[in-house]
């Protein structure tokens, strides 16, 4: 009889997340999985689970689960955790707080920023990057249930192009539970744009820009793709010049575009390790010899300065049909 394994999905404002897709083919790697929706009501998108790999879905639903709710999670998965051999969440900002939660309440131990799964025998193994990227750790989980939270952008998981049958949702009861914490409101940034993490494509920009003035460059670059997002390698944010959440790399954002431009920017080891994943990379860069080249699948020595306004101009008379 093959492991049974809970994937535990990310709902927001009455929709699946994009990184739930990716939790359940990790979940996969490890046994037959049960996909389990937390929520206030019918959550759109759980017709697509079976079609990704899913063998039940499972709805816990409750009033104050329409917000992340951690004690109700909390005490939820617990309950249910029961006769299953792993429970796989997303390394997002909800999981990381909620993994930990459910592996005290089992009394196990929880791997974080998971980049690898699979088994060694009955134990679940675990491999994950420590020292900024510089090594690989991996781990045996010998606790059952095994917990685990993959790192967004890691387990390439294609969401159906078109949604599938609603199929049969299984209720699931939730247990009593005291709130200590409530959830009222979750804010997006005044100056919110597409997140990195879910854009189509990335433009991303390191130290050869040698100002943040020159990221317009770049906005121009994004603006004239249509659906593209702005990034931006460690040196960058750590000077300064962008928000933390446009970093790219081991301590920032895990991306996998359709395409990644990879401008100004070395290569890095802890950047490659955010972005190596994505279908299509292109580099600029002055320096031939730069590290970035050796992952791109298109790459153009010469000055940014000179090469991206003629690009940005040559992208909008193409999409402009001139």
């Amino acid at each position: 009889m093959a492991d049974r394994v809970l994937a535990i999905m990310e709902q927001r404002d009455g929709a699946l997340r994009k990184v739930s897709y990716e939790v359940i083919a990790a979940a996969r790697l490890l046994g037959d999985v049960d996909a389990l929706v937390l929520c206030e009501g019918a959550v759109e998108g759980t017709g697509d689970l079976r079609a990704v790999g899913a063998a039940r879905v499972l709805s816990a639903a409750h009033p104050d689960f329409r917000l992340y709710n951690p004690d109700g999670f909390a005490a939820t998965i617990g309950e249910l955790a029961s006769g299953y051999s792993a429970v796989v969440f997303a390394g997002t900002a909800t999981g990381r707080d909620l993994a930990p939660r459910v592996a005290a309440r089992l009394k196990v131990s929880c791997a974080t920023d998971v980049i690898e799964l699979g088994r060694d025998g009955a134990a679940v193994t675990a491999t994950r990057p420590v020292y900024a990227g510089k090594v690989l750790q991996k781990i045996r989980l010998t606790g059952t249930p095994a917990v685990a939270s993959i790192r967004p952008n890691t387990f390439p998981a294609d969401k159906p192009a078109e949604p599938g049958p609603p199929g049969e949702v299984e209720s699931v009861t939730v247990p009593a539970f005291a709130t200590r914490v409530t959830v009222k409101e979750i804010k997006a940034a005044a100056t919110a744009t597409l997140d990195v993490t879910e854009a189509p494509i990335v433009v991303s920009g390191g130290r050869g820009l040698k100002e943040p003035a020159n990221f317009k460059l770049l906005e121009d670059l994004a603006a004239a793709l249509g659906t593209a997002a702005v990034g931006a390698s460690r040196a960058v944010v750590d000077a300064g010049w962008r928000d933390h959440g446009a970093q790219v790399g081991q301590t920032g954002k895990t991306v996998s575009p359709g395409l990644y431009f990879a401008i100004g920017i070395s290569g890095a080891i802890q950047h490659l390790a955010g972005m190596r994943t994505a279908k299509v990379i292109v580099a600029i860069n002055r320096d031939k010899d730069a590290p970035i080249f050796k992952v791109a699948d298109y790459g153009i020595v010469g000055d940014l300065f000179e090469i991206l306004p003629r690009l940005t101009d040559e992208i909008k008379r193409v999409r402009a049909g001139q």
